[in-house]
């Protein structure tokens, strides 16, 4: 994978499932020396339940390997996040995960989704963002779903409209959306 020189203060990472957003994000992180923090969002209570689910998280710990630190926080990522290092990038894996964590919750994440935005973006060292890429398809035929969607995909926008760099990922080649150079 093409890698950029520089690393941005905001990036975000969207594509859809197994489109190798989360590894390009690493990758990204992969060339700070010193500390870095991988922030995960998915409840890992309830993936000891889901076989399939422990299994993904799994592959994501093998394949980014030493060197990380590990946040975990499903719901309250306000929380979490202003817990960490400020000295320290950090890679923020995944929206999607945590507006179905919230939804699921009976959260609405458009609450405080332009919070969520204002902090990703005013974390003093780089910030990299996974989020899924949702709005390629049908719209869904159920109420759920099109909350799921309809949030992530304004998350996503506010996110996008503060980050200095967006990727989308096909495919598992990284193609550059947003660019400031």
């Amino acid at each position: 994978m093409d890698q950029p020189q520089k690393l941005f203060p905001l990036t975000l990472v969207l594509g859809g499932q197994r489109s190798g957003k989360s590894a390009y994000g690493e990758s990204l992180l992969g060339m700070v020396a010193g500390g870095r923090v991988y922030f995960a969002t998915a409840d890992k209570n309830a993936a000891k339940k889901d076989g399939e689910m422990s299994a993904r998280i799994k592959a994501h710990q093998k394949r980014r390997g030493q060197g990380w630190e590990l946040a975990e926080e499903p719901i309250d990522i306000k929380a979490a996040f202003a817990a960490l290092d400020k000295s320290k990038p950090v890679l923020l894996d995944s929206l999607g995960m945590w507006v179905a964590n919230m939804l699921g919750a009976g959260f609405d994440p458009l609450e405080i989704a332009d919070e969520i935005a204002e902090m990703l973006f005013s974390h003093p060292a780089p910030v990299v963002v996974i989020s899924e890429e949702t709005g390629l398809g049908v719209i869904p035929d159920n109420a759920p779903a099109r909350n799921f969607v309809d949030a992530l995909g304004v998350l996503n926008q506010s996110i996008a409209a503060r980050a200095d760099r967006v990727i989308l990922c096909v495919a598992g080649v990284p193609v550059t959306i947003k660019n400031p150079d």
